[in-house]
C-alpha cells in the first residue's frame, strides 16, 4: 500500500498546512542533515530529494527539468555591508513560482498545493478575468489572479456585510506569510504576480524550510544532469558524412 504524502515514515516536508507536516518541520529543524559516510553524489541526490518534496512534489522529474534554468538571477541593490548575500542557488526553484497552483498556495488561498490544484481544475480561479483550469499555467508580470471566496478554507457562512466570515483553521498560523513578489488583497480574494523572485543581501524571497547549502547541492545535481544530456544531444547531431569523408 502506498504511503500518504505527509506520512511520518517518509519524513519529507510538503507544501501543506497539516499538523503532520508541521511536526516533520519541527523534527527536521532539530536534526542536522546527514553527511558523514556519504559521497558527494549521495549528498546531492539527498538534497534533491528533500527540496523537490517541498518545491513541486506534484511534478515529475521531466516536467521540472523543462522549467529548470541553470543560470540564476540576482539583485544588484546595495544594502548594508554587514549583511552577506546568500548563495544564488537559493533560487533553484524560482522557475516554479510562476505556476498558477504555486501562486494560489503562496497567497494563502489554499491549505496545500494539492488543494490549490483542485481549485484550479474545478474552475474556481480566474486570471485577468478569464477562467483558467490548468495548474501549470505560467503567470506573467502584472497578472491578476482571483479565487472564488467560497473555496477558501478559512472563509465560511454566514455572509455578512463585509463578506464571508473568517474562521481560522487549526495549525494555519505558522504558514501565513506572503512573499515579496506577490501583492495579495484578501478583501477581493485576489493577488497580483509582480515579478520573478530574486535573491537579496541577507535573505531570499522564496519561502523554503531548507538552508542555502541544501539548495546549492540540489542545483549542482540538476545542472550536471542537464550538461550530460546536452553533451549526448550534440554527439547525436554530428553528420555521418564527416566520419566517412573520402579525399
Amino acid at each position: 500500500m502506498r504511503k500518504p504524502k505527509d506520512s511520518f515514515s517518509r519524513g519529507l516536508i510538503r507544501m501543506s498546512w497539516s499538523k503532520k507536516n508541521l511536526f516533520i518541520i519541527h523534527q527536521r529543524g532539530n536534526r542536522p542533515p546527514r553527511s558523514q559516510n556519504r559521497t558527494l553524489f549521495q549528498q546531492k541526490w539527498q538534497a534533491k530529494k528533500d527540496t523537490r518534496a517541498y518545491h513541486g512534489a506534484q511534478l515529475n522529474e521531466q516536467q521540472f527539468r523543462r522549467l529548470f534554468e541553470p543560470k540564476l538571477p540576482t539583485s544588484n541593490i546595495k544594502e548594508q555591508k554587514e549583511e552577506k548575500h546568500p548563495p544564488v542557488s537559493v533560487l533553484t526553484y524560482a522557475c516554479l513560482e510562476r505556476r498558477l497552483d504555486f501562486i494560489i498556495f503562496r497567497s494563502c488561498f489554499a491549505n496545500s498545493i494539492w488543494a490549490a490544484r483542485q481549485m484550479i481544475i474545478h474552475g474556481k480561479v480566474n486570471v485577468n478575468g478569464r477562467k483558467i483550469s490548468v495548474p501549470s499555467h505560467l503567470a506573467k508580470d502584472g497578472d491578476i489572479v482571483s479565487v472564488d471566496p467560497h473555496t477558501i478554507p478559512y472563509l465560511s457562512e454566514p455572509m455578512t456585510s463585509k463578506g464571508l466570515t473568517f474562521k481560522p483553521i487549526p495549525y494555519m498560523q505558522p504558514f501565513l506569510f506572503i512573499p515579496e513578489y506577490l501583492e495579495v488583497n484578501f478583501n477581493t480574494c485576489s493577488t497580483v504576480f509582480l515579478r520573478n523572485p530574486i535573491s537579496r543581501p541577507g535573505r531570499s524571497e522564496i519561502p523554503s524550510p531548507f538552508p542555502p547549502e541544501i539548495h546549492s547541492l540540489a542545483h549542482e545535481y540538476y545542472a550536471e544532469r542537464i550538461k550530460k544530456k546536452k553533451g549526448k544531444r550534440t554527439r547525436r547531431l554530428v553528420p555521418v558524412e564527416e566520419n566517412f569523408r573520402i579525399d
